[in-house]
């Protein structure tokens, strides 16, 4: 299966100081927090597990607006004007905006709550899933994430339907599909056991 980067949102906020720094912090990951959507009449949830940033690649992170990268690069770890910190939570990001129009436009957006959600793109280390199928409901085990790409500060919400919100369900509509296709092949094995 070819490996897509995925991403997901979580909250963050602009950060108050004396020194009129532009400064935002949040947690882009957290552990052991379970997130439910529902895809019509199926459930997909999924859980990033304790450990999972062990091994990741996390040398040269950007992080951006949306994921788009036709928009000024807002901070990155190379200058470290962003920090990424593992802690008990997750990955908390802390990154400093350079003075620049966009810049500020989207602090002030952060500032009002227009903008509230953060985002990361990953893909996952080899066998560093695990997903179990349910009548009603697909749970997805994420145990290593193998690199993260960017963190995003993002204006859509990840419950809403979205690009980012459709990708997750691309995955799981692939991964149901070889289910079927395998349970088809074992039935067809055990047709030709029995009539043999």
């Amino acid at each position: 299966m070819e490996n897509k980067s995925e991403q997901r949102i979580i909250e963050f906020r602009a950060v108050d100081n004396d020194e009129g720094k532009m400064i935002i912090e949040g947690h882009a990951i957290t552990y052991d927090q379970p997130a439910t959507h529902q895809n019509g009449s199926r459930k997909f949830t999924e859980v990033i597990q304790r450990g999972a940033l062990d091994n990741t690649d996390m040398k040269d992170v950007p992080l951006r607006y949306n994921h788009n990268d036709t928009w000024c690069i807002m901070a990155r770890t190379r200058n470290n004007s962003l920090q990424l910190i593992k802690d008990d939570v997750g990955l908390k990001i802390r990154a400093e905006l350079i003075d620049t129009q966009s810049n500020r436009d989207i602090y002030k957006s952060i500032q009002e709550r227009l903008i509230d959600g953060m985002s990361f793109s990953f893909t996952i280390a080899d066998q560093g899933d695990e997903w179990s199928y349910g009548e009603k409901e697909t749970i997805r085990k994420v145990k290593a994430i193998n690199r993260l790409y960017d963190v995003s500060v993002v204006d859509t919400p990840f419950y809403d339907t979205t690009s980012v919100f459709a990708r997750s369900f691309e995955l799981l509509e692939s991964n149901l599909k070889q289910l079927e296709s395998l349970e088809m092949r074992k039935r067809k094995i055990l047709m030709q056991a029995k009539y043999q």
